[in-house]
């Protein structure tokens, strides 16, 4: 598959893998919208793309802004290539602190940005691609959302959570010629652990050692594009004992295509027909 003139949307596209994507996506031909809280860090990658680009700041938890960007996103993206052709629900924050000791708005913080707001955008889209009968949706999850970690029991819940509403998505939009993908990044090098919320909330304000070794953000972009256009429908991005322990939880393609094939021959249509 080559992206090349087609139009993808980015959330948390201000930095890390949000803005290598972006980037990566810019350099194999796609005019890329990039949204995120920050309108200047974004205009400062937007300028490095040599396609066209499109600014979108505003909060993920905000309704009534993100309704207002995927408007635009929509209108942009089919003035200048025929419609959206992808969407990367990217944008989150992780955690850092033991469950004992975390505030339970902690919680309802992290599966609000996480989740929630990820979960509302997408549902925003569907309308859009399902009626092109065409569209990728990159959902991107963790390793932390295929095994739990210690100290991060939201941000675990958070990203498990999302690969769920992915996966079931996949299954429905298999009919409708819209492809979903969920990413299950390790440890990349960006500031995921600075930025990560200590158990009153705060900033932890510190990296990690793992993530500071970890693999560079372009080299992730490269690989999950290159996994996209080969169809893959579970990617994982990571090294070491991480890449292992997701291979040991990775989802058989058979039951993949299980699941389409229900929706294939009338599950979804008996089950409405029934309630």
């Amino acid at each position: 598959m080559s992206y090349e003139g087609q139009a993808w949307w980015i959330t948390g596209a201000s930095s890390g893998i949000g803005a290598a994507l972006a980037t990566e996506l810019g350099a194999r031909g796609a005019r890329v919208i990039l949204s995120g809280r920050d309108e200047a860090r974004l205009a400062g990658i937007a300028g490095d793309i040599p396609t066209d680009t499109l600014v979108l700041p505003f909060d993920v938890r905000d309704d009534a802004a993100m309704l207002a960007a995927t408007t635009q996103a929509v209108d942009w993206a089919t003035a200048n290539s025929g419609g959206l052709d992808g969407f990367v629900a990217n944008a989150g924050v992780s955690q850092r602190s033991r469950a004992t000791k975390t505030d339970m708005q902690v919680y309802r913080d992290i599966i609000d940005i996480d989740l929630t707001a990820q979960i509302a955008a997408s549902q925003a889209l569907l309308p859009h691609m399902t009626a092109r009968g065409s569209g990728k949706l990159l959902f991107i999850s963790s390793i932390a959302g295929k095994v739990g970690v210690p100290m991060r029991t939201a941000y675990s819940a958070a990203k498990f959570g999302l690969a769920g509403y992915a996966d079931a998505l996949r299954g429905e939009l298999s009919i409708d010629g819209v492809d979903v993908h969920v990413i299950y990044p390790g440890s990349v090098a960006t500031n995921v652990s600075r930025n990560a919320l200590s158990a009153d909330g705060t900033k932890r304000g510190r990296s990690d050692e793992v993530i500071d070794n970890g693999i560079p953000a372009d080299d992730a972009a490269k690989t999950m594009l290159d996994a996209v256009s080969n169809g893959d429908r579970e990617i994982i991005v990571a090294q070491g004992m991480e890449e292992a322990m997701g291979e040991m939880r990775r989802t058989p393609d058979q039951l993949f295509d299980q699941v389409a094939g229900m929706v294939a021959a009338g599950y979804m249509d008996k089950m409405e027909a029934d309630s």
